[in-house]
């Protein structure tokens, strides 16, 4: 595929999407990604990086049209998917997909939800734009994978800004043309760095790519112009942002066929996901031999060689640098750390003199020609006994109930100390049948 076609391939998927051919499994999954998307969220609302954005929306001020997560406040509709983005990825335990090598969701839901609160949208096309949205960060993801993400492009940022104008205009019905123009919007003003990963500029990249995947659909909706080949032309999008160009994964079927979404990886630790492999290890060596902390005398973690520059600061000294720590994670699971829980990835806890003592005799082996998501944990002894597992958290669950069940105490877990037992539930049952929801502002309202 060459010319203009990928961009109009996709801008017309995203256009013609109807829930209907949305298969079943899909569909749940999409539902699963949305109830995680506000249990992650309200349990960032009050991070010190949203604190910030909200009090900059509010200086700012605007016309209130949408709901701010986990607050009583009332944004405009790009002031509220700004802060709602940055929040849904504040703690960094929002799901993921390897189509993009970043979080889908994040830069798909807060801009929609955003726009449909202000529509007063049904649960029904809120869940159809949403399924547009993840297919489209996952197919620009894939056609400039890997080179884009090599080159230091956080695809959460780049990729997912597309997903958003896909999502936005599919719920605003914009036609393939317009469509194709609101991703011009979006491809030129794209943009985010790993580089900032450790800082707050990385749940930021969430939040500035569904607000500005909102404000390219809306503006394309106006009739603002822009070319609608960007992800083909001649100093476009894949040209300037990867040495990869990849037109048949970007338009063919997405791996084990069917939908993109279908093979979202939820996140069960609070960490950066190409740490959860080794942390899986690290928990299933604990779990079946118990070693003491003391007892060990080295740990080895092999990962694939691009872990290097996402998630391998070796000497963490805050919580948020411990959740881009394999060192640190793993030392956590040996120990017996909750890498669930939220409070444990604390200054206090990256500093103290146990873990770091485990930390520091934990090792990084860089591999090349493995997946980015397998790791292999070798735990010696004092003693000389070998202590081995392994896991890839890259393989999508076999059972999609069973998933949702897991997703489900996942978000009780985040939403009831936040916003109470009584609206959590109210919350979690209207999410699991959005579809049957006449109007998303009820739903956004329960979250408020």
């Amino acid at each position: 595929m060459t010319g203009t076609q990928v961009t109009a391939a996709l801008a017309a998927r995203a256009a013609r999407l109807h829930l209907d051919d949305i298969d079943d499994d899909a569909r749940a999954v999409a539902r699963q990604c949305l109830l995680d998307w506000f249990a992650v969220t309200i349990a960032g609302a009050d991070e010190p990086c949203v604190a910030l954005l909200t009090a900059e929306a509010t200086d700012q001020g605007g016309n209130p049209q949408s709901t701010l997560i986990g607050h009583g406040l009332r944004l405009s509709t790009r002031q509220a998917a700004l802060v709602n983005g940055t929040a849904s990825h504040a703690h960094d335990y929002d799901d993921v997909n390897m189509a993009l090598s970043g979080h889908a969701t994040v830069a798909v839901a807060g801009g929609l939800l955003a726009l449909a609160e202000k529509l007063d949208a049904s649960g029904q096309d809120v869940l159809t734009a949403f399924v547009a949205g993840y297919e489209t960060a996952c197919r620009v993801g894939a056609l400039v994978m890997p080179g884009h993400y090599a080159m230091g492009f956080h695809s959460t940022a780049t990729a997912g800004t597309f997903g958003a104008a896909a999502a936005c205009g599919r719920l605003l019905g914009l036609d393939a043309d317009q469509m194709a123009r609101a991703f011009g919007i979006a491809g030129t003003i794209a943009a985010g760095l790993k580089s900032q990963f450790g800082t707050d500029c990385k749940p930021f990249h969430a939040g500035r790519a569904t607000e500005a995947g909102l404000m390219a659909a809306t503006m394309a909706a106006r009739g603002f112009t822009s070319r609608s080949d960007i992800l083909d032309c001649e100093q476009g999008f894949a040209a300037t942002h990867s040495k990869h160009f990849n037109p048949e994964a970007a338009t063919g079927d997405a791996p084990g066929g069917g939908f993109h979404v279908r093979n979202n990886l939820f996140k069960y630790h609070a960490a950066c996901y190409l740490t959860h492999a080794a942390i899986e290890s690290g928990q299933q060596i604990r779990a079946e031999h118990a070693p003491a902390p003391d007892e060990v005398a080295a740990v080895s973690i092999q990962v694939e060689k691009g872990a290097d520059r996402v998630c391998n600061i070796a000497e963490p000294s805050t919580g948020l640098e411990t959740k881009f720590s394999l060192r640190m994670t793993t030392a956590f699971a040996l120990a017996g750390i909750d890498t669930a829980g939220m409070v444990n990835y604390t200054a206090a806890n990256a500093t103290d003199p146990r873990l770091t003592a485990l930390r520091d005799r934990v090792q990084v082996d860089l591999a090349s020609g493995i997946s980015a998501t397998f790791s292999d944990v070798t735990v010696t002894l004092k003693d000389g006994t070998r202590l081995q597992a392994s896991h890839d958290s890259g393989i999508p669950a076999a059972d999609v109930s069973e998933q949702g069940q897991r997703i489900g105490a996942k978000f009780d877990a985040l939403a009831k100390p936040v916003i109470g037992d009584n609206r959590s539930g109210a919350l979690r049952a209207a999410l699991e049948n959005i579809e049957t929801a006449p109007s998303i502002a009820e739903v956004m309202q329960i979250a408020a």
